[in-house]
């Protein structure tokens, strides 16, 4: 395995890792602001960078079963949020291959 850089993101507003601030995604991304983690406020990407995702889990959510992979800060290695892999209910097949991002988590870089 050879190094590994860090993708830096080019947009009015990025949103990084609190702990290291490396940058995490674009504003424009978001494809809903309407998200529970753990910690509270979340938010619905498209695409996310310079994470490393976990082993696949499943599990149960407040919109049903999930099969889902914590994804963690690749230069600082704290979680960050997590990514869909598959959605059982037929409502939510929108969120497979989708990332969530904990608010409480991020930071705005610009």
């Amino acid at each position: 395995m050879g190094l590994s850089y860090n993708v830096y993101l080019n947009s009015h507003k990025i949103y990084g890792c609190k702990n290291c601030k490396a940058h995490l995604a674009n504003h424009e991304d978001i494809i809903s602001r309407n998200f529970r983690g753990q910690h509270g406020k979340a938010y619905l990407f498209n695409s996310v960078v310079n994470v490393t995702s976990g082993d696949a889990s499943e599990r149960h959510m407040t919109t049903g079963r999930h099969i889902v992979r914590d994804i963690t800060c690749r230069q600082c290695n704290e979680t960050v949020g997590w990514k869909y892999d598959k959605a059982f209910e037929a409502s939510e097949k929108y969120k497979e291959g989708k990332y969530i991002l904990e608010a409480e988590l991020l930071c705005n870089v610009t």
